[in-house]
């Protein structure tokens, strides 16, 4: 599965463009009541929403071999989170990546994740140029595992791990979708919660459809 664009609510639509414009220095443009980021192949569209709750969880691929160099120029411009003190993660059988995480506006958890059988190092210092797309986005949902069966008829299969009735990732290495339970931390916070809020997921390179994902995020799979 491939995320081509994920649209969600924010308070303030104007912090997001200027936190991923400014901060990170993607591409963003403005829309009535929303700001559109463009990270690689993906658009993130920010609408504006007062009453928008809970916090964003949102991974992004970056080369194989710049985790090092992604994270001190991530460090320079946002907050590295941590879990005790680790700072970096490994996930091995299944996943065969490591990451790191940082804040982002509204208590979004945002991390940069190496793939190394994307085999995709690049040259050079590390740039925004180098985020390659977004590659996760979490979910908060009701029923995990009902919804994990609900995807599975798009084709799109649990990925790395045996589901669990609060945590379940689903999709490909090029993309996936993060199921939680509702008010679960974002890894590695402890106060940073997921809500159910409206996402809208578009996506390709799975069984085309509209497939609701709990009582307010819906992923519509197009056609290549």
């Amino acid at each position: 599965m491939k995320i081509v664009e994920v649209t969600v609510d924010v308070r303030s639509a104007e912090d997001a463009a200027a936190f991923y414009g400014t901060v990170l220095g993607l591409p963003v443009s403005r829309e009535p009541g929303a700001a559109v980021v463009k990270a690689g192949r993906t658009r993130l569209v920010f609408r504006d929403n007062a009453e928008a709750q809970g916090c964003h969880h949102f991974a992004f691929t970056i080369p194989a071999n710049s985790l090092t160099a992604a994270k001190h120029w991530v460090a320079d411009r946002a907050d590295i989170l941590a879990k005790g003190d680790d700072d970096e993660f490994e996930y091995g059988a299944g996943w065969n990546a490591r990451s790191f995480y940082f804040a982002g506006p509204e208590g979004s958890v945002l991390e940069f994740i190496i793939r190394r059988d994307l085999c995709n190092d690049s040259d050079g210092d590390f740039t925004a140029a180098d985020i390659e797309c977004v590659s996760e986005v979490g979910v908060a949902v009701p029923h995990v595992l009902a919804t994990v069966d609900l995807l599975a008829g798009a084709g799109i299969e649990p990925y790395g791990l045996t589901p669990r009735d609060r945590f379940a990732p689903v999709g490909t290495i090029d993309g996936l979708i993060i199921l939680v339970t509702p008010d679960r931390p974002w890894f590695p916070a402890d106060d940073l919660l997921s809500k159910q809020s409206r996402i809208l997921i578009d996506a390709t390179d799975a069984h085309p459809g509209v497939y609701p994902l709990g009582e307010a995020a819906v992923l519509t799979v197009g056609n290549d």
